[in-house]
């Protein structure tokens, strides 16, 4: 039996698994300037990145302080709001957004289930981090201390239903270098980015998303007559 994954910026309600975040942008500041905050940071990654690639690592724990194992994949994305979120260890999962479906993959389900991106990201960080949108329109933000030279602004929802009670975000030289989200349960997710790519060429294809045969299609809210996208 596989772990339950969990995407900390999209919103999967009644699924057993998710998977995934995503970012990047750059702050050049005059020498001798004092350090940028995490909210003007994140506000230059929204205006200044188009596109990036990188690496995660991602941790789940609950209040007993049971988790679930250390996962590692790969991201891309491209605004607005197709992005990519690939688990590769401790087992194989995949999330897709083309810009109008998101697209969950569970190889071991032999499963994909598709919805709206609007319904899944709705007021998400996947709605600041991938789409065009204001940080202040969806969320009440704070700055918070410094730690290790990572400088951290607190997201906290203004939707009731968003999810999630709140999302700190740390930046380090402009770049994302760590999120934690509490989600309603009490769990908390802590993602750390790596090698992350500013601005690269990225195909479209790459957001492109093909039932593989045989695997089952689960169109969520789906309306009459419309069929499923293979």
């Amino acid at each position: 039996m596989t772990a339950t994954a969990s995407f900390p910026f999209v919103r999967f309600p009644a699924l057993r698994k998710a998977a995934l975040p995503l970012l990047v942008s750059a702050l050049m500041l005059p020498a001798g300037a004092w350090a940028a905050t995490a909210a003007e940071q994140l506000r230059a990654f929204v205006s200044g990145t188009q596109s990036a690639t990188g690496s995660f690592t991602q941790t789940t724990k609950a209040t007993t302080g049971q988790g679930t194992p250390n996962q590692s994949g790969t991201f891309s994305f491209q605004r607005p709001g197709k992005f990519k979120w690939q688990v590769v260890k401790p087992y194989e999962q995949l999330i897709v957004s083309d810009g109008k479906q998101l697209y969950q993959y569970d190889p071991d389900l032999m499963q994909v289930t598709v919805r709206a991106v609007g319904e899944a990201i709705g007021s998400s960080p996947a709605s600041i981090l991938f789409g065009s949108g204001s940080l202040e329109q969806s969320f009440n933000v704070a700055p918070m201390p410094a730690k290790e030279g990572v400088e951290w602004l607190r997201a906290t929802p203004k939707s009731p239903d968003a999810g999630f009670s709140r999302v700190d975000i740390g930046f380090r030289d402009g770049l994302p270098a760590q999120l934690e989200l509490l989600d309603a349960f009490g769990q908390t997710t802590q993602v750390t980015f790596a090698n992350m790519v500013r601005n690269p060429a990225v195909s479209a294809d790459s957001f492109r998303f093909v039932a593989p045969k045989g695997v089952d299609v689960v169109q969520m809210n789906q309306q009459p007559g419309q069929a499923a996208p293979r």
